[in-house]
């Protein structure tokens, strides 16, 4: 009988520090966190250190609290680690994120508040699935994690939310949208599928054999490439406003 796929194509083998870097989703994480530099970076100032801040509460909030909580939500990655081991990094990951963003009041302003209630709220909302797993859809998905981090990173920088900030959380939802239309599949051959069997005939008489090997590369190669080339494009953003 054929090995049991990995649940994620970066899943490391179970067991102690694997399973945190398995939790951490580090290809989605990065993704994720680019949104950030990429706000930042089409701010008409950047300052470096509120994007520092700004890219440590994200990561805190949903490279390490949001993906606990979905580990905890079910077991998807089939970790080892103890359920309250999970509660304690999700608890500990927002009050710090919570924490960087009340820090930043000072230099901010009173108007990144809403920013700090509501990133923890769409964390729990939406990777506890609550309020009957309202926020748990595609759409909620690339509005957290895809136009969110793109607006706060602006607001971070600039002070306000314009033009600039709304297409580019446009476009961020968008990329968040095909993301999960990639993800979405990807997951269920790989933890739900047991066997998948079929042809398909081709024009020229050829039969090209269906299994869930051949379904799932070309979903995961372009997750891969996906997940590269959005922390290149906001690395070259960066680039060219700071140096």
């Amino acid at each position: 009988m054929p090995d049991t796929p990995r649940p994620a194509f970066y899943a490391a083998r179970r067991g102690g520090w694997r399973d945190w870097w398995t939790v951490l989703h580090p290809p989605y994480t990065a993704w994720h966190l680019s949104y950030v530099v990429l706000g930042a970076s089409l701010a008409p100032r950047v300052d470096i250190s509120r994007m520092v801040g700004t890219v440590l509460a994200f990561f805190l909030a949903v490279g390490v609290a949001a993906h606990c909580l979905d580990e905890l939500h079910g077991r998807p990655l089939r970790t080892l680690i103890p359920g309250r081991a999970l509660i304690a990094a999700t608890v500990v990951s927002l009050l710090g994120a919570v924490a960087i963003g009340v820090a930043g009041l000072s230099t901010v302003g009173a108007v990144l508040v809403p920013f700090i209630v509501v990133g923890p709220l769409l964390v729990m909302a939406y990777n506890a699935e609550l309020l009957g797993g309202i926020v748990h859809t595609d759409a909620g998905f690339a509005a957290a994690w895809g136009a969110f981090p793109v607006l706060v990173a602006y607001y971070v920088q600039a002070g306000r939310l314009d033009l600039t900030a709304a297409f580019a959380a446009a476009a961020t939802f968008g990329i968040s949208l095909a993301q999960r239309s990639l993800s979405t599949p990807a997951r269920t051959l790989r933890r739900r599928v047991a066997h998948l069997s079929g042809e398909a005939a081709m024009h020229d008489g050829r039969l090209l054999e269906l299994t869930v090997a051949a379904l799932l590369e070309p979903l995961e190669r372009a997750l891969r490439a996906l997940s590269w080339a959005m922390v290149a494009l906001a690395a070259a953003l960066l680039a060219d406003r700071v140096f």
